[in-house]
């Protein structure tokens, strides 16, 4: 089975990870990250994994009343955005969440595990 991973981060501390210059901590983390998917690779579990751009260069687009309303910024605002994306392929969902144990364990944001729908899905 597939799954999405989302990964996120306090809104507040966006800027500060994602300076020109990011921090040691920070630098350390996604160290240890890079070992971690790298394992994933090894397995063939690892499909895609991807950062996203800051919330301020996010466009929203819905219908309204009046056609396709177009805006600039997120959807909504929150205290934790979302930061990056995975993908994996594994047996499950068991195997699922110990993947993101593991990587909640080395970069410390919370993320979700939700299943892609696929031929596989049940």
């Amino acid at each position: 089975m597939k799954f999405l991973l989302l990964s996120y981060t306090p809104a507040e501390a966006w800027d500060a990870d994602t300076a020109d210059v990011p921090s040691e901590e920070a630098m350390a983390a996604f160290e240890q990250y890079q070992r971690f998917e790298a394992q994933l690779r090894e397995t063939g579990e690892f499909v895609l994994s991807e950062g996203l751009g800051h919330p301020a260069a996010t466009t929203t687009v819905r219908s309204a009343d009046t056609g396709v309303l177009v805006t600039d910024g997120p959807f909504a605002e929150l205290k934790e955005v979302l930061a990056s994306f995975a993908i994996i392929e594994c047996s499950g969902i068991e195997r699922a969440r110990e993947i993101v144990a593991g990587m909640v364990a080395v970069l410390g944001e919370p993320m979700e595990i939700r299943p892609i729908m696929g031929d596989d899905f049940a």
